[in-house]
């Protein structure tokens, strides 16, 4: 038999979600976290620059605005068809609203409380928290960073945003002597990087810098090179951080707490790097530790 309070509290949470406050929120917010998801996806990748990661940032403020200029209507029809589809009531739009005594409840409709109080608040606030999170600075040191962009065959690079880009962010890694080199270094790295073949059709800045390496021409540009590096270091998200402090806790739980730390850093390598790590051949591993040296026994 079932509980009578039981009941009227199941009642109440079916009364709750029917009613047309939640049935708005909760299609207001598929809405806003179908533009967010991606972004939150996106800074989640081991493989995103901050290039890559600011672009994703600046088109998902776009849209987001885009929402609060010209999304009411599209939301207003997905309400209404929601309640029509599971026969919920849907309250007059041009009614007054009602819900308080306030003067101003008693002059505003039902369409201007959720439009105004409910919809433009949230994505507002969703833009407050991405511009607090993605400062000015962070946008001023996107803007200057694209510069080191090697996508469309650098079309974005200019040697005044790359000698700015040392010169406000990283002072203390370039001394005057060094600001010259580098400002020389552009000039020739310009013409070379858009002239060799193996620099086409590049898509990150890391990309860049490893090849760079590959065929040595950091050497030739230690300065760009240098700072190309800088930039790759700047965090994007604590994402990667999150799951190193996880792995932890996996590998050296109660019954391993005396592993040393050596053991613990190539333990959680393997256990973060897994995609790197399954593809290593175990019989290779086992060969290479025989040939080391003379063994009694073979392995294999």
């Amino acid at each position: 038999m079932i509980d009578k309070g039981v009941e009227g509290q199941a009642e109440a949470i079916l009364k709750a979600l029917r009613s047309f406050d939640f049935v708005f929120c909760l299609l207001l917010m598929n809405k806003v976290m179908r533009v967010t998801k991606l972004l939150c996806q996106t800074l989640q990748r081991k493989s995103l620059d901050l290039v890559q990661a600011m672009n994703f940032v600046r088109v998902t403020k776009s849209l987001l605005r885009e929402m609060r200029e010209v999304g009411w209507d599209d939301l207003v029809r997905d309400v209404e068809s929601f309640c029509e589809k599971h026969d919920l009531e849907m309250p007059d739009m041009s009614a007054r609203y009602k819900n308080g005594t306030g003067r101003r409840c008693q002059e505003i409709t039902v369409e201007h409380h959720y439009h105004v109080d409910v919809f433009n608040v949230l994505i507002d606030y969703q833009l407050s928290e991405l511009n607090r999170r993605y400062s000015e600075q962070a946008s001023e040191l996107l803007t200057l960073s694209s510069s080191l962009d090697p996508r469309d065959d650098f079309r974005y690079f200019k040697t005044e945003d790359v000698c700015n880009l040392a010169k406000k962010f990283y002072p203390e890694d370039f001394d005057d002597g060094e600001m010259c080199a580098l400002e020389l270094e552009c000039a020739y790295y310009e013409k070379d990087m858009r002239s060799d073949p193996k620099f086409k059709k590049l898509e990150s800045i890391a990309e860049l810098c490893h090849i760079l390496v590959q065929i040595r021409k950091s050497e030739f540009y230690p300065m760009i090179h240098r700072l190309i590096c800088l930039v790759l270091t700047i965090p994007v998200s604590t994402a990667t951080t999150k799951r190193a402090f996880l792995a932890m806790n996996i590998i050296k739980n109660r019954l391993r707490s005396k592993m040393e730390d050596d053991f613990l850093d190539d333990c959680m390598v393997l256990h973060i790097e897994k995609e790197y790590a399954d593809s290593i051949d175990n019989a290779v591993v086992i060969e290479d530790f025989e040939n080391l040296s003379n063994r009694r026994v073979k392995f294999s």
